[in-house]
């Protein structure tokens, strides 16, 4: 595998950001890891971080490089601060970079395929809700989507519980979100089944937003959707989700 920090211009920001970047290569004399390609474009995972995180976390805290050299999979990892994937009402359009701009940016710069069939989007936390939203708001775009310890029952309104956190929602969303495009459960409740991309969600039973995930999951069983539920023992930390990804990356559709 080859492994790229990639600081560039963003036109849709406005300023240059970066992302972290993993390709597939084929190896013979590497020892501990094979590399897996088959000369085609590789198919690619968008996989994003959570709210006090960067684009370097997934590699500086699991071994995505390594699972990711099993599959022949390239992962691009984007930075987007405590933008909760967001187009920011009082900041910076990240929304639409990450959905409009990064994708064919990458394809510009990288041989990764443009196939929707080929691309996937998988996060925690804050990434998780970043990647259903992804997924539910542009199920042609996608094959499919995770979300480990997703904070999928985001309601963008403030609480009163955390006062750095409620300004962080009125900087991102302005208000409440509930019932809009931004909210992943109304989403899930409005997409329609057959055009819905692979879903799977994942949260420890330790976890502060285990009520949420399992919300989430009644919702899009109700509904119909092709969704992977994975409920069971684990917190909100590394542990958890360096075990998850493994799993997610076995779960993918790849062709």
């Amino acid at each position: 595998m080859a492994l790229l920090r990639v600081d560039f211009f963003s036109d849709v920001l406005g300023l240059s950001t970066s992302m972290t970047v993993i390709l597939p290569q084929r190896t013979s004399r590497q020892i501990g890891l094979t590399g897996r390609s088959s000369g085609a474009a590789p198919p690619v995972l968008y996989l994003l971080h959570g709210l006090s995180d960067d684009d370097t976390i997934w590699t500086r805290r699991t071994s995505i490089e390594r699972y990711a050299a099993a599959y022949g999979l390239a992962v691009v990892m984007p930075q987007v601060h405590t933008s909760f994937y967001s187009d920011e009402v009082s900041g910076l359009p990240f929304w639409t970079f990450m959905t409009e701009e990064l994708p064919v940016l990458v394809q510009s710069l990288f041989r990764v395929s443009a196939d929707p069939a080929d691309t996937f989007v998988a996060g925690l936390s804050m990434g998780g809700y970043g990647a259903m939203k992804w997924a539910l708001r542009h199920p042609d775009r996608v094959a499919a989507a995770a979300s480990l310890s997703g904070a999928l029952g985001l309601t963008g309104a403030p609480d009163g519980r955390d006062p750095a956190f409620d300004r962080l929602m009125a900087t991102v969303f302005g208000g409440p979100i509930t019932g809009s495009d931004d909210d992943v459960l109304h989403l899930a409740s409005t997409t329609e089944p057959g055009r819905c991309p692979r879903l799977y969600v994942a949260c420890g039973t330790d976890d502060f937003l285990l009520s949420s995930s399992r919300r989430f999951v009644d919702i899009a069983d109700r509904r119909g959707l092709p969704i992977t539920a994975r409920i069971g023992p684990g917190d909100h930390d590394w542990e958890y989700w360096d075990a998850q990804i493994q799993d997610v990356l076995a779960w993918l559709p790849l062709r």
